[in-house]
């Protein structure tokens, strides 16, 4: 697997064989202007194949996700609790890329997808991108191209095997397979109209361009394994000019490979998280929508008294190349922008990444691994929260040479209505101290990857972040 592991990180740092990125983005514009997509809003209570029964939105097929109230009760943070209504999807569906060597370096096979709630209409997702209820044809639609490499049915090699969580706030301990199957170099691939290769690179490279990666696209290459090195065998790498250290890349890259130079010893990290979880209790009770207190639902959307945080919102839509091309759904709709930010601080020489741990009420285990600062549902500005962020000002007033990576990137667009959110990542000084809050701690890309493996310890906007992280 060490080879495999090297051979994605020459993929992460080659600019492709195939088609040039700026191609891509051309491509991308294109099939934006050919596509056929209407979509409107509509009243919950008039959603064609859907239902409000003993409280919550559900399919009459009683598959895909319903819309369930929860009242939860925590001691984590300042509101003990709340109400809410939240995303119920059960189901495990398929993130999977398709892999393969062209000219000796690992392309990936993105797809052109159209999700109703898509701000740019068009983003790139995995090669494959289902629902179980999608893959096992509940809609009565076609079935997702490439799936059977996938499910067994044909052979192939694989890479990253993964259960990772979506998102706490508005999921209901939902989580995903993100996988990567390799097919042999010389295995001819038939490519539909809608595909596209793409290095590593390639994608990290267009990460810089506003909601065009999709959510799914960056949980699935976030997982990727680059290796772990010595000291010893790093100062042997001197073409990665690790000692000088002249950029940003070329210091994440000693980040994620380096395996014992670390401020926190993995050892205290994993009691760290331990200790919290022991700390924090998270109850969760299931509640019709009616019994939920602060919120209203008058059977044309569920929303906040005070018009904050989120929304539930009916949609039809018509989409021209899907394998069903008109439906109805319930969507989540954000009040506002968020943030995701993660500071990050050289220590012992090294570049260190502050981890929050991180409660929500759709958490399998409590807590996972959060960037510094996430806020999603609230209004993050000073003055306008019920509660102060810590950490936030570091991320609001950084220095533009401070800021290593700054774009706004689109939540999942099958669920989440045209949300976007700030994905930053911002250095720190020496006069940022390296003591930190209880909830916080120094991590290096490589302790995080590491952790990444094992379901549940990084959240899925740690991981957006981690995605965009680049080594050239």
């Amino acid at each position: 697997m060490k080879d495999k592991k090297l051979d994605f990180l020459i993929s992460a740092m080659h600019n492709g064989n195939c088609v040039p990125t700026e191609k891509i983005l051309q491509w991308m514009r294109q099939k934006n202007d050919e596509i056929c997509y209407e979509l409107k809003q509509v009243p919950l209570d008039s959603l064609k194949d859907w239902n409000d029964r003993a409280g919550r939105i559900s399919h009459n097929s009683g598959k895909f996700f319903s819309i369930q109230g929860i009242r939860v009760s925590t001691n984590y943070g300042l509101v003990s609790q709340w109400d809410q209504p939240i995303i119920n999807q059960p189901e495990i569906g398929f993130l999977g890329f398709i892999v393969q060597k062209k000219q000796g370096v690992l392309h990936f096979l993105l797809q052109a997808k159209i999700e109703p709630g898509n701000l740019n209409i068009v983003q790139l997702s995995p090669t494959l991108q289902a629902t179980h209820s999608n893959y096992t044809r509940v809609h009565k639609g076609r079935s997702p191209l490439y799936l059977e490499y996938f499910t067994g049915e044909k052979k192939v090699d694989i890479l990253v095997d993964q259960l990772q969580s979506e998102q706490g706030a508005r999921f209901y301990q939902k989580r995903n397979r993100n996988i990567i199957v390799e097919i042999d170099e010389n295995e001819e691939l038939p490519i539909y109209d809608n595909f596209v290769w793409a290095t590593l690179g390639q994608i990290k490279e267009l990460l810089n361009c506003p909601n065009v990666v999709n959510m799914d696209t960056r949980t699935v290459i976030s997982c990727i394994q680059y290796g772990s090195y010595s000291e010893k065998d790093l100062q042997l790498l001197s073409a990665f000019n690790f000692n000088k250290q002249s950029s940003h890349s070329d210091s994440f890259l000693y980040s994620v490979l380096s395996s014992d130079n670390h401020y926190n010893s993995m050892k205290s990290v994993i009691q760290w998280l331990t200790s919290l979880k022991f700390k924090y209790e998270l109850n969760v009770d299931k509640i019709g929508l009616n019994e939920m207190d602060g919120w209203v639902y008058d059977g044309d959307v569920i929303e906040h008294k005070d018009k904050k945080y989120f929304s539930v919102i009916g949609v039809d839509v018509s989409i021209g190349n899907r394998e069903v091309t008109h439906w109805n759904q319930p969507m989540v709709k954000s009040a506002q922008e968020g943030i995701m930010g993660f500071l990050v601080k050289k220590i012992n020489g090294i570049y260190h990444f502050l981890v929050q741990a991180k409660l929500e009420c759709g958490n399998f285990d409590i807590v996972e691994l959060a960037p510094t600062v996430q806020c999603l549902t609230g209004n993050y500005r000073k003055g306008q929260n019920e509660y102060t962020i810590p950490y936030i000002e570091e991320i609001l007033n950084a220095e533009p040479r401070n800021i290593w990576y700054q774009s706004y990137q689109s939540e999942e667009g099958g669920r989440f209505f045209k949300e976007q959110n700030l994905n930053i990542i911002v250095e720190v000084g020496e006069e940022f101290s390296t003591e930190v809050r209880e909830n916080y701690c120094w991590m290096t890309l490589n302790q995080m990857l590491h952790l990444v493996i094992y379901n549940n310890f990084l959240n899925i906007a740690a991981r957006s972040l981690l995605s965009a992280v680049k080594f050239m």
